[in-house]
């Protein structure tokens, strides 16, 4: 089994964040990886992740960064593949890490989710993926089928909470 997505993060820190993601990964049964890689500390080694990530089989990156949360653009610089940043809460509430990783200069684009938004970045991961791939269009279509089938229960059950001036 050849990893499809790669989930890269600054450091294992990071990893209580980013298992949303990898357990939305496992949950529609796409291969991944997980590794650390720091655009600071280990820059050669993210250049080399970078460059052969597209031969080895990778289609989409998720990079996890925080404070300084240069990965992500880092990265990007180097591939053709779609990255998408996920901003880490590590200081100044994420705000650093969120403007870090969106403020791109043009020609080197990374998606952008929110703040600790590791599940959302699975989910745009496997939705581009889904262009090609009839499974995972059908795999998303019941996530969000499954979605707006929370919602309908949750109102069922809060028809059931009562109050004096309650009105629904």
């Amino acid at each position: 089994m050849k990893p499809r997505v790669s989930i890269i993060m600054g450091s294992t820190s990071d990893l209580p964040v980013m298992e949303k993601a990898a357990a939305l990964l496992n949950e529609f049964e796409i291969p991944f990886e997980i590794n650390a890689l720091s655009a600071h500390r280990t820059p050669a080694e993210v250049e080399v992740f970078a460059k052969n990530a597209a031969k080895n089989g990778i289609e989409v990156i998720i990079a996890a960064a925080g404070m300084a949360a240069h990965l992500p653009g880092v990265i990007a610089s180097m591939t053709t593949l779609p990255v998408i940043g996920v901003p880490i809460k590590a200081s100044l509430d994420g705000m650093d890490a969120l403007l870090a990783i969106v403020q791109m200069p043009p020609g080197i684009p990374v998606a952008t989710v929110g703040i600790n938004g590791a599940l959302n970045a699975a989910i745009l991961a496997t939705q581009i993926m889904a262009n090609g791939d009839d499974r995972l269009k059908q795999v998303l279509a019941d996530y969000k089928e499954g979605l707006k089938k929370k919602i309908v229960e949750a109102n069922d059950e809060l028809s059931k909470v009562k109050y004096d001036f309650k009105t629904n």
